[in-house]
Order: structure tokens, then sequence, then C-alpha cells
């Protein structure tokens, strides 16, 4: 099984100290640089950081109090920090492990040390990651559930603000599924759900889009830096692909099998703009599509 390479983020004011870093540690990872603490917590919140190298004494903000602003943030605080530092006394050691660091590393340190203690947290990070991932999973369909989609559109809506970038979202219901599991009974209901996640995961070629279960028969799908006319294109294949699984539905009031109503809303975020406002948009324009006779697609102002 492949993996990604994961990701480090260097934390260090003098670029000399992020070169030779990088320069250790850049066959083996991914490495992003900061030069600032203020500049760090916004990478933090917007990228998938696995470790944080991070230098004490910088201008400003240092880095005891960097640590403790990323351990004061939900979207940051299980982030593995190790202290990079000239300070080689207990007192400095002690208030960077207070501060919720993982470990201290006086500078200068040996090359095969520092790949060493790095290899052992990011192993750690790996298996806590493996955990994290089963509870992210929604049990019945084996795709994302609530809590990662909600995850998800907090840090791709930040790293869209941070670079200037649209977000689109697709809300997605199946018809009449009610009926359906009256008629059919909930096993087959069960089933119906499950087919219609796996088509989500299958239609979805991107390693950043996301299919999730959003409640009961409806579903979601986030497509980060995706304009509304490849939303609808990816859209109206998983509508095709789920009509063509042929699911039997004698109550169905629009076709004699299982269809889906999809409402799709791109947005390009603002400061004045927050999440919920592109879920409240797909939402309107679901509406619209059930209200349009379901079984299709709709974009806004467009159905």
């Amino acid at each position: 099984m492949e993996y990604e390479r994961q990701r480090i983020l260097l934390v260090d004011d003098t670029k000399l100290s992020n070169q030779i870093m990088k320069d250790i540690l850049g066959n083996d990872y991914d490495i992003l640089v900061s030069t600032s603490g203020e500049e760090a917590l916004v990478l933090a919140a917007s990228e998938s950081i696995d470790l944080i190298l991070l230098d004490v004494e910088m201008p400003g903000m240092d880095g005891y109090e960097v640590c403790r602003k990323l351990k004061q943030n939900h979207y940051t605080q299980n982030i593995p920090v190790i202290f990079v530092s000239a300070a080689n006394d207990v007192q400095h050691e002690t208030e960077g492990l207070e501060a919720g660091a993982i470990d201290y590393i006086i500078k200068p340190s040996n090359p095969a040390i520092i790949k060493a203690r790095v290899k052992n947290h990011l192993e750690l990070k790996k298996y806590r990651d493996i955990l994290e991932r089963i509870s992210l999973l929604d049990g019945l369909t084996g795709i994302a559930n609530r809590r990662h989609f909600d995850q998800t559109l907090e840090k791709e809506w930040r790293r869209a603000l941070r670079h200037g970038d649209i977000l689109s979202l697709a809300l997605i219901d199946i018809d009449f599924f009610k009926k359906y599991n009256d008629y059919y009974g909930h096993l087959a209901g069960d089933e119906c759900l499950q087919k219609v996640g796996s088509i989500l995961k299958e239609s979805l070629k991107r390693a950043r889009d996301l299919g999730a279960r959003y409640g009961g028969e409806e579903f979601v799908i986030l497509l980060p830096s995706t304009a509304k006319g490849g939303a609808l294109i990816v859209t109206e294949r998983i509508c095709s692909n789920i009509e063509k699984l042929n699911i039997p539905h004698e109550l169905s009031k629009v076709a004699e099998y299982v269809t889906v109503s999809i409402g799709v809303a791109t947005i390009r975020p603002e400061l004045d703009k927050v999440p919920s406002d592109l879920i409240r948009q797909a939402d309107s324009v679901l509406y619209q599509a059930k209200n349009a006779g379901r079984n299709r697609v709709c974009s806004e102002s467009d159905c």
C-alpha cells in the first residue's frame, strides 16, 4: 500500500537554520517553511501538517507562545511539536514541554539524531492518524461521516481563504427513500445506502475531493479548487452512475429505479462569510431540484 509522504513544518526566523533542516529531512518528507510564529499558525491551521519543528527564540511571538496557541486551537492541537533550540538548560526544556511539545532538540545536533527522533514521532503520528480515520468513517457505508466532513470543510475553507481559491459543494438526496424503506424494508434500505456510498467513492478522482454521508439518506461531496462547471460534471456523473445501478424502486414517482436529486453550490470564501453559507446555498438548490421534479442536478440560478 502506498502512503502519502508526511509533511513537516519548519519554523525558524533564520533562513540558514531552515535550510539545514531541509537538507537533513527533505529526502524523506515534504517540507514547508515559515520564518515567523504568526505565519506558522496560519500554515498549521490551513495545511495538512504531520510534525512541527519549532525554534524557541524568534522576534515577535516566541516558540513557547506559538506552541501554546497551537495547542489551544482545535484544528492544530494534535500536531506534534518538537522544539529546536540552542538553549541547553533544564529550565528552557521544561518550559517547552509544559507548553505542549513532545520533544526538545538542542542545536547544533547530529543529523542522525534529528532523523531518528523525527522518524519515531512521525511513526506514532501515523498510527494515531489511522485510529482517527477509523473514527471518521460512517459505520454503514464506509465513507466519511458527518464529523469528517465538517472538519474537512473548515480546513478547506481556511485554505481557500488564504489562497483566494474557490470551493464547490453538492448535497445529494435519494429520491423518495422513505417510501423505498417502507416498501422493501430497512435491510434493503441499508444496502441501497451502501451502494450509493460506493458510487460516491468511485466517482471522485482527486485525493482532496471528499464524499460523505451527511445524515439519513442524504450525502455530500466537497470539491476544493473546483468551479461550477467542474462540479456539474462530477455530479452529473454521480447521478448517472446511481441510475445505472438499476436498483428497483416501485414507489418512486420519477423512475422505476433509485435516483437522486443534487444541489450544487460554488463560493469563493471571504472574511465576511462562513462555511455554513456554502451548505445553505447547496441546500437551497437541492430544494429547487426537488421542486423541479427530482432525479436531476441543479446549480444556483440554473434549475
